[in-house]
């Protein structure tokens, strides 16, 4: 292997194994196989463009061109024409990605997963550092500056894991990088030609120089490894020993979850639901239809803060997978607990954008298109890839859990670990906070007697007013603040029950989301940004997380926090009824309120729920298929092209004959009497009085047929001298491909021809050149190895040759328009200057 090709392999592993260290930011593996298929290609493409030889900057643009193409049909095929080729609809789509990628990045918690966003931030990114250690590396031949992208890409992946990277990816990626320096250092070596060992090294004494071949490694490699080994060990060291660095720990920051993926812990719910209820307009968010007898307890339930750190409630990692067709079972809930199953059609808003989708709690099953991901641990639906609640209309399957207040007082203590998790509360919240939340339940028999104590003592007994307009906060402060001033909204209540029954050792959270609504014609019911609300969840095991409400004036308890729940439960599922409030019109039709200004801006209400089934699957489009057969054609063509340009070239030699009549039927028209008569003779053109169109016509077929053989020494490994004579040039062919009997004699004999319409004073065209050009080629195919027969036919060295003609062409077309333009210029100051003078004499 020559020293560049060497170069290339290490750059193509020194960016995979650094690329190692993004492995654990993603639940899925299977990005790092495509982005090294895709860098492989890259890196022969900058081989083959080095080898034709390109310049350096075009040989770095190409490889730029075709990763562009392999990640347009990789991620916006469909966008692309042809399924390959970039256009502004591609370059939309792509640009679309990079941003949903960017805001999952900020979404999810390491490991996330695989979007299509962040599945091209990461094949993207690597083919980016791939093309930046390449060039610098292999194009450039400067292999120490290759390790700056490198250190960027492992230091992104560094950051963005908490700064908890294993050390193990930083040795993969230290190792890539010293063995792309070892490379290096051995291409510049043997650039001084063979290095010559001294004597063998005796026992117990040094050899003076270097080492002989059959020793050890020689002296300046060997050297080269030992300071390699001696830096890797410093830097990991030194970090260990210094208690920090860009390895880092394990860390507790927000990659330590576990799973598949986390969600947003970036989202300030305290501030959000503050802005939204202060709207001064309130405007439909929601709009949907039920079966459920009763509306009170359709709350619509959005996401669930479960961690509470002392600044504020907030998210905790937590793993996030498909939809599945059935959801599991929710936690806790046992089959001696009273459940009604409904069903829920709901439509949202155009102007109503979320990243969550608001469903009743708990839902079973859900009918919705679109890219949304299931949070199993909160029993929440995440959009994905910039997915959004914007006009979706969707079905939701959910259970109205009924407990008796006889059943979540004999509620059985919670699993350990729930226990642990979910009654965590920090060490800054103040005494006070506790001593009331003891103060409140005193006399309280068990949790649920507490859980109600603490909901009525919010509710009606504490002397707590509802406002909007309070300071917000929902830490450690704001709580304490709160329960002193005694004024809040929704947040200060939910945050403060939640956070004093942790105290209390009752497993608590809180739920975000809408109110039931308010109910308008056609038996829908329709939620706006006025419902947006917030409640605490605590857990008793045998009915899960049940709802409870603090807040005064707001929603409403439910039956088992009453002062009196009602008998008569229902204990078994009931199916949906088909009564007509559950029935919706097919087609969706916009509030009759709704301005014309409203729907320029997408901002009208949601239209009339309707009932969403399950898309049936289709087959592809017959344009699909198309632009998928295409685009294999496309990438099947690709690979064969210098065999087909060589092919052409070849046929046009040697198939002269043709090309000469048509040469000569548009010079003459079928033959003049001026010019003379031309005449076959011998199987070249003669002609019939005097030289001229003819021999120069059979000069060309002689040198054509010489360029042929050049050619096809160089296909089979002999680089064409152009220094030499045609005589001296066969006898290197000759000699070089080891031609024997008719091959050799071929290549002489169109030597000699070539001397003839290059020297002699009368040019005498040779016969048969076409067939000595197959013969020689021929020969030299039967004397080539099978890699080197297969080289020239796939990818023939000579087919550079075309580029150079396209670019002589470019550069001739370019000139030829400068000198046309100098020419326009100096007629239009030519006439001006006559123009002038013409006015000056008048």
């Amino acid at each position: 292997m020559s020293g560049r090709g060497r170069l290339a392999l290490c750059a193509f592993a020194a960016t995979l194994m650094a690329a190692g260290a993004l492995l654990p930011l993603v639940d899925q593996v299977t990005w790092i196989v495509q982005a090294g298929f895709l860098l492989a290609v890259q890196s022969g493409v900058g081989a083959l463009a080095r080898r034709v030889p390109l310049a350096r900057p075009l040989t770095v643009a190409v490889q730029a061109l075709v990763t562009l193409l392999m990640l347009t049909l990789l991620f916006a095929r469909e966008e692309a024409l042809i399924g390959l080729l970039p256009g502004p609809d591609a370059f939309l789509r792509l640009g679309e990605l990079l941003t949903s990628g960017g805001a999952d990045v900020s979404r999810y918690a390491t490991p996330a997963p695989a979007t299509d966003g962040i599945r091209l931030m990461l094949v993207g990114g690597v083919l980016l550092i791939g093309l930046a250690v390449d060039a610098l590396a292999v194009t450039y031949r400067s292999a120490a500056p290759a390790g700056l992208p490198l250190l960027a890409l492992y230091s992104v992946a560094a950051g963005l894991s908490g700064g908890g990277a294993n050390r193990l990816w930083f040795l993969s990626a230290a190792t890539g990088y010293l063995l792309l320096l070892l490379a290096e250092g051995r291409d510049r070596l043997s650039q001084w030609g063979r290095v010559f060992g001294g004597a063998p090294r005796a026992a117990g004494r040094s050899a003076g120089g270097f080492e002989a071949g059959g020793g050890t490694a020689q002296a300046p490699v060997r050297t080269g490894r030992r300071i390699g080994a001696v830096a890797l060990g410093v830097a990991l060291a030194a970090p260990a020993t210094l208690g920090g660095g860009l390895l880092g720990g394990a860390g507790n920051g927000a990659g330590g979850g576990a799973g598949g993926g986390g969600t947003i812990d970036a989202v300030n719910p305290v501030v959000t639901l503050q802005d939204t209820l202060n709207q001064p307009e309130e405007r439909e968010w929601l709009k949907y239809k039920t079966n459920a007898q009763d509306n009170g307890d359709m709350y619509l339930r959005i996401m669930a803060l479960d961690q509470f750190d002392g600044g504020a409630w907030k998210f905790s990692v937590r793993p996030v997978t498909g939809i599945p067709e059935e959801l599991p079972r929710p936690d806790g809930l046992g089959a001696g607990v009273g459940s009604t199953e409904v069903r829920t059609n709901i439509s949202a808003a155009g102007s109503y954008k979320q990243g969550w989708l608001p469903m009743p709690y708990p839902a079973t099953k859900l009918n919705i298109e679109g890219r949304w991901r299931f949070d199993p641990a909160r029993r929440t639906v995440i959009g994905d890839g910039g997915q959004t609640t914007s006009g979706v209309q969707y079905s939701v399957t959910s259970l109205q859990v009924n407990p008796t207040r006889e059943d979540l007082a004999a509620a059985p203590k919670a699993p350990a670990a729930l226990l642990r998790e979910y009654t965590q509360v920090p060490d800054s919240l103040p005494a006070d906070v506790r001593a009331t939340a003891a103060r409140v339940t005193k006399g309280a028999a068990n949790d649920y007697e507490r859980a109600v104590k603490l909901q009525d003592w919010f509710a009606v007994d504490g002397g707590f007013s509802y406002s909007t307009q309070v300071e917000s906060g929902g830490g450690v402060q704001g709580i304490s603040r709160f329960l002193k001033a005694k004024e809040g909204f929704c947040v200060h209540f939910s945050f403060s029950m939640a956070a004093m029954a942790r105290t209390l050792g009752i497993p608590a959270r809180v739920a975000v989301g809408f109110t039931p609504g308010s109910p308008v014609a056609g038996g829908a019911m329709s939620v706006s940004n006025r419902d947006a609300h917030a409640w605490p969840e605590l857990y008793f095991e045998g009915a899960g997380w049940t709802r409870f409400e603090p807040t005064p004036t707001r929603g409403t308890a439910p039956d088992y926090a009453r002062a009196e729940a009602p008998s008569g439960a229902p204990t078994g599922a009931a199916q949906p009824d088909t009564s007509a409030s559950a029935e919706a019109p097919v087609a969706p039709s916009q509030s009759s309120t709704c301005s014309r200004q409203e729907k320029a801006l997408d901002e009208c209400g949601a239209a009339a729920p309707r009932d969403v089934v399950s898309a049936v699957e289709q087959g592809p489009s017959l344009w699909t298929i198309l632009q998928w057969v295409l685009a294999g054609i496309c990438v099947l063509l690709v690979p064969l092209v210098p065999m087909l340009l060589r092919l052409r070239v070849r046929t046009r030699r040697l198939n002269s004959d043709a090309h000469v009549r048509g040469k000569k039927a548009a010079a003459g028209g079928g033959g003049a009497a001026a010019d003379g008569q031309l005449a076959e003779d011998g199987g070249t053109w003669a002609p019939a009085g005097a030289d001229g169109y003819a021999l120069e016509e059979a000069s060309a077929r002689t040198l054509a047929a010489w360029h042929e053989i050049s050619d096809s020494a160089w296909d089979h490994g002999i680089p064409p001298d152009e220094s030499q004579t045609p005589r001296k040039a066969a006898a290197r062919i000759v000699r070089l491909g080891r031609l024997e009997g008719a091959p050799a004699d071929s290549v002489h004999r169109v030597a000699q021809a070539v001397e003839q319409v290059l020297y002699a004073p009368e040019p005498r065209p040779g016969a048969g050149l076409a067939e000595d050009a197959r013969r020689v080629r021929a020969g030299l195919s039967a004397q080539a190895s099978r890699g080197t027969r297969l080289r020239a036919l796939l990818l023939p060295p000579s087919s550079v040759r075309v580029v150079w003609a396209l670019s002589a062409r470019w550069n001739a077309t370019t000139d030829r328009l400068a000198a046309a333009r100098d020419r326009a210029v100096a007629q239009v100051a030519g006439q001006l200057r006559r123009f002038s003078r013409q006015r000056g004499q008048g």
